[in-house]
């Protein structure tokens, strides 16, 4: 009877200390209150009282880094949320060296992302968003490497800032559009000027050029009819219109002199 209870006793012992491990987890097992070893995914035996385990997961986790207010280097403040993506490589650093690995790393993101964003001003935020979520990630891993933990990435997701800056910034781009869009007129006009030059020069030097040119022009008018034309006659043309009538006249007069 004592052998029959000492097996099925023995029986239940083992079937309460059963524990599973999933295959993304790892146990760090204690017995008397010390670290013996990690166990592997899959059923376990863990012994009441005297011995414990705690479960680490090591997929990728996000932590999602609360809006933070931050003075950026040229003294601008700013609302800057974040998410930090890590995971857990070494499961008994984990649990050994930090109490709350998750309060912990999202306890230091948040002051080192103020920190880091103190020593950039605002142009380099907004246009190096990149570079900074770099700088944040690097930092952060090198302090969790201890806990046994590997940071991915970081990404700041909102750059929060005050209105009247809003206004500022507006307006400095909108002046910079106005820059941009007189320096492509000049540009155009050196480019049209250059090329009415070469024509200039081209109907200049050839004989009749610039008549045959004239007379161009005044076709491509004239095919509509409700246009009209003005057209300015040179002086030394008049001039010699005027000179060939006095001759006329002169002719006609001696003419009728004569006949006399």
């Amino acid at each position: 009877m004592l052998g029959q209870f000492l097996a099925i006793t023995a029986v239940i012992i083992v079937l309460i200390s059963i524990r599973q491990v999933n295959q993304y987890q790892k146990g760090v097992k204690f017995m008397f209150g010390k670290y013996v070893g990690l166990m592997n995914p899959g059923w376990r035996l863990v012994f009441p009282i005297i011995q414990s385990y705690q479960k680490v997961d090591l997929r990728v986790k996000a932590v999602d880094v609360p809006n933070q207010e931050a003075i950026t280097g040229d003294n601008i403040s700013v609302g800057v949320n974040a998410v930090i993506y890590y995971k857990v490589v070494e499961a008994s650093k984990a649990i050994l060296e930090v109490e709350n690995f998750y309060y912990a790393i999202s306890q230091l993101a948040q002051t080192t992302m103020r920190n880091v964003i103190g020593q950039v001003d605002l142009d380099g935020l907004l246009s190096q968003r990149d570079k900074v979520s770099e700088n944040i990630r690097k930092i952060i891993d090198n302090a969790t490497d201890p806990w046994g933990i590997k940071v991915l990435n970081v990404e700041l997701k909102d750059i929060v800032l005050p209105e009247e800056m809003k206004r500022v910034i507006g307006k400095q781009a909108e002046a910079e559009r106005e820059k941009r869009s007189m320096i492509i007129k000049a540009e155009g006009e050196v480019i049209a000027a250059n090329n009415m030059a070469k024509a200039a020069q081209t109907l200049s030097g050839a004989e009749g050029a610039l008549h045959l040119r004239t007379l161009q022009s005044i076709n491509d008018i004239s095919s509509d009819q409700s246009n009209t034309i003005v057209f300015a006659m040179p002086l030394e043309v008049l001039r010699a219109v005027e000179g060939f009538n006095k001759t006329k006249k002169e002719e006609r007069k001696e003419t009728s002199q004569n006949g006399q």
